[in-house]
């Protein structure tokens, strides 16, 4: 999980420099900060389970097996991206994997995750769909929705709130009269609790907890997991509404530190093996950047592939 989180910030930090450059383009959301959310969740998860996110979804893609070659060629906009370079940062995809975006609308993704959890109960199949979404999709009707369905038809999906404590620049004060999200889940008749979204050991136990008992048929659950994103929103903002010192607060409690700092003393690690660590991951991205660096960008007569387009005559 060391490796998984060092692995998902530094593909984070190469697409700030790609960014930077300008051979990335358009939005780009980073979840450094949060990296114990993604890879905590991931381990509770089965292949045959479906995964849904939002727009801030590097580390989910990347943590539920999504080569990293495959990313990076998605965020060049190479035809060898994971949505044929199509879909960029926002709009990661992968079916093969049951890894159903990137929605780049908040709580967008709520009601798909609901249409996945449903089919797979009609057809009695024993799997979970994990819906990943941020403390502002709860303010949506899409939530609400979703969550009094699954509760009412006892659908097999684990919604998980990546509570970071901003609404793009909205506090979550500022936003929810009542801020226990968690109890507010509850209200609809699901199991409902919160865990410490920094320490990916409890996420893991967390989320373990209730895919079992979802995949176990005890219905819909939800968790409200307390993190926090080092960066700004997106690559776009300013991030003046946070107060420095919050920032720095809270990344006294970086997830990597914590688990590395658990591990020297409970496992013997040392420094080097985190150096270890840290080589084997960089000539990962260095193979997988090169690799993608290679990729076609999508011939122009294509264009309009996927594209459907008005009978003549309409409108």
């Amino acid at each position: 999980m060391l490796r998984e989180m060092l692995r998902i910030r530094r593909f984070e930090e190469r697409c700030v420099e790609l960014y930077s450059a300008g051979d990335i383009r358009g939005f780009v959301h980073l979840c450094i900060g949060e990296e114990a959310v993604s890879v905590g969740v991931h381990q509770a998860l089965a292949p045959e389970d479906a995964v849904v996110t939002t727009y801030r979804e590097h580390g989910h893609a990347l943590a539920r097996g999504v080569p990293a070659e495959a990313v990076f060629a998605e965020m060049l906009g190479r035809v060898t991206g994971c949505s044929r370079g199509r879909g960029g940062s926002m709009h990661l995809f992968d079916v093969s994997r049951r890894f159903y975006g990137g929605h780049g609308i908040v709580a967008g993704g709520l009601p798909v995750a609901a249409g996945l959890a449903l089919a797979d109960r009609m057809r009695g199949l024993e799997r979970v769909t994990c819906c990943l979404f941020g403390d502002g999709a709860v303010a949506e009707g899409e939530f609400h929705e979703t969550a009094n369905l699954a509760a009412l038809w006892d659908l097999p999906l684990l919604l998980v709130c990546e509570n970071n404590l901003y609404a793009m620049g909205t506090a979550l004060s500022r936003e929810h009269a009542q801020t226990d999200l968690a109890a507010r889940a509850a209200s609809y008749g699901m199991a409902a609790w919160e865990a410490d979204g920094m320490d990916v050991l409890a996420v893991e136990q967390a989320a373990r907890r209730a895919a079992r008992a979802v995949r176990d048929g005890a219905g819909p659950h939800f968790l409200e997991l307390r993190t926090y994103r080092f960066r700004a929103h997106s690559m776009y903002d300013p991030d003046r509404y946070r107060d420095k010192a919050e920032v720095e607060r809270w990344k006294q409690r970086d997830p990597i530190t914590l688990l590395a700092t658990r591990m020297r003393g409970e496992d013997g690690m040392d420094d080097a093996d985190l150096e270890a660590l840290e080589r084997e991951v960089a000539a990962e991205l260095d193979a997988a950047l090169e690799q993608a660096r290679q990729g076609a960008a999508e011939p122009v007569e294509d264009l309009l592939r996927y594209v459907r387009t008005p009978p003549e005559g309409t409108s």
